[in-house]
């Protein structure tokens, strides 16, 4: 049976209509991470409210450049052509709940403005090409200042030359991704929040990659970083718990 042309063109413009519904059925969510944060939490609040909540950062900025992109609330443009993947920290994706204001918040504090990078030592570049770094404004480290206002979640990805835990407040959410690495990277009698290798006399975060090549003969668990220094432990300096 011969098909006419515009009973061709009819199953084309129906294949492409089921094309992208599945497309969009099968968007991408990221983690699944949301808040329920309104924008308007932050309308009122100047540059300077937002900022003089925050003590300023150790980070050292390594280059300068113009923020002319939010393209999401960790991931910015700079005038140089370089795309910045803010490290350490996950927001939710486009179209997500919480996924505005997370980058409003961006935009209210870089958008047309000078920021500065502290570019990670550990992997400096994601499978993308984008710039890991620590995003600096006015001294403050953004990428801490969305965790603690509950507009980001950790996502620690070792290696890293950062421990997004230490930048964490009371709002943090932890990403499934770090919590899959902590059950990857410790057994069932690795309940502490610490672990510890007996012939190094080091401890460590869960996420460690450095767990990856110990012994479990080797692995000793601390529900505490105190109790793992009072039995002579000493912090690793890879993870810097």
């Amino acid at each position: 049976m011969k098909l006419n042309k515009k009973k061709i063109l009819l199953l084309l413009i129906i294949l492409t209509v089921a094309i992208e519904t599945i497309t969009l059925a099968s968007a991408y969510t990221g983690t699944g991470f949301s808040h329920n944060i309104p924008i308007s939490a932050y309308e009122d609040s100047s540059i300077s409210d937002i900022l003089n909540k925050y003590e300023d950062t150790n980070c050292i900025g390594e280059k300068t450049g113009i923020c002319t992109e939010v393209v999401d609330g960790d991931t910015i443009y700079l005038d140089n052509g370089d795309k910045i993947r803010l490290v350490g920290v996950n927001t939710p994706e486009k179209g997500v709940e919480g996924a505005d204001t997370s980058k409003y918040f961006v935009e209210k504090l870089c958008l047309n403005r000078e920021v500065s990078i502290d570019i990670d030592d550990s992997k400096s570049h994601d499978k993308y090409g984008r710039t890991l770094a620590v995003v600096i404004v006015d001294g403050k480290n953004l990428n801490e200042m969305l965790l603690k206002e509950g507009l980001a979640e950790i996502m620690y990805i070792p290696p890293s030359q950062f421990n997004p835990n230490n930048w964490a407040g009371d709002n943090t959410h932890s990403s499934d991704y770090s919590n899959s690495q902590k059950n990857t990277n410790t057994n069932s009698e690795d309940t502490g929040e610490y672990i510890g290798n007996v012939n190094s006399m080091k401890f460590h975060l869960p996420t460690c990659s450095a767990l990856d090549r110990m012994s479990e003969n080797n692995k000793v668990s601390f529900s505490s970083r105190q109790s793992a220094i009072d039995q002579g432990y000493s912090p690793c300096q890879l993870c810097n718990p």
